[in-house]
């Protein structure tokens, strides 16, 4: 999952969330694992993009200013177990539309708008930190459609956002919740593992259809999973 999310430049958490529905791990355990292996992942593909000179300070700062308090109040939210279930399966199905309907801007990039960005910005900030989802996999696509970014520029955004609303919505759970998944060494290993391959990719080449495909399938069926057994 690491691998796939971070040749196009996000850090995985929907992907992980996926897996750890498939292998039926506990709602408090996903949340943090999710938004710990982001911090790591989009931290690397973040540093090899913002050195090839992929990223925009411009684009980048209106967003992330209006997301990291919404992604601090979301991650303070505990919802019952059933109606984070609903909610995550919800938020992975959303997400595999990207992998399926590929968005690309050939054209000229247009001045960002402040009006659509601080909302945006907000609202995906708060999904990042009530779901464990990084919030990158929805804003990629929505870049793109408005013409404010090219592929590898949409990437470097994407993972810089991913990377502070993890910390922000992590930093909201751990001050309502003090607990740490046991395991969450070996999450991290796995996911740094991945994402050292993902990075390159994501500088040089960009995931093929197929693997993107693919992926959208596993959300699909992981988030399908999620809705039915909660």
């Amino acid at each position: 999952m690491a691998t796939l999310y971070s040749s196009v430049g996000h850090g995985g958490a929907s992907g992980y969330l996926a897996a750890m529905a498939l292998f039926g791990l506990a709602p408090e355990v996903m949340k943090p694992a999710a938004l710990t292996m982001n911090l790591f992942v989009a931290s690397l593909v973040l540093y090899r993009l913002y050195r090839a000179d992929y990223f925009s300070w411009r684009l980048f700062l209106p967003i992330a200013i209006a997301s990291m308090p919404m992604a601090f109040w979301g991650g303070t939210l505990i919802p019952q177990e059933s109606t984070y279930q609903y909610i995550v399966g919800a938020a992975l199905l959303l997400a595999s539309i990207q992998f399926f309907v590929r968005i690309k801007n050939e054209g000229d990039c247009v001045e960002p708008t402040l009006l659509i960005a601080i909302p945006v910005g907000a609202v995906l900030g708060f999904v990042s930190g009530l779901t464990g989802v990084g919030g990158g996999i929805y804003l990629s696509p929505l870049l793109l459609w408005l013409r404010w970014t090219k592929m590898r520029t949409n990437a470097a955004i994407a993972a810089a956002f991913i990377l502070v609303n993890s910390a922000a919505g992590l930093a909201g759970h751990v001050m309502t919740i003090n607990t740490w998944p046991g395991d969450m060494a070996w999450y991290v290993i796995a996911a740094l593992m991945g994402a050292i391959v993902g990075a390159e990719l994501a500088v040089r080449r960009l995931a093929p259809p197929i693997l993107r495909q693919l992926l959208g399938v596993v959300l699909v069926i992981a988030g399908i999973k999620m809705v039915l057994t909660a």
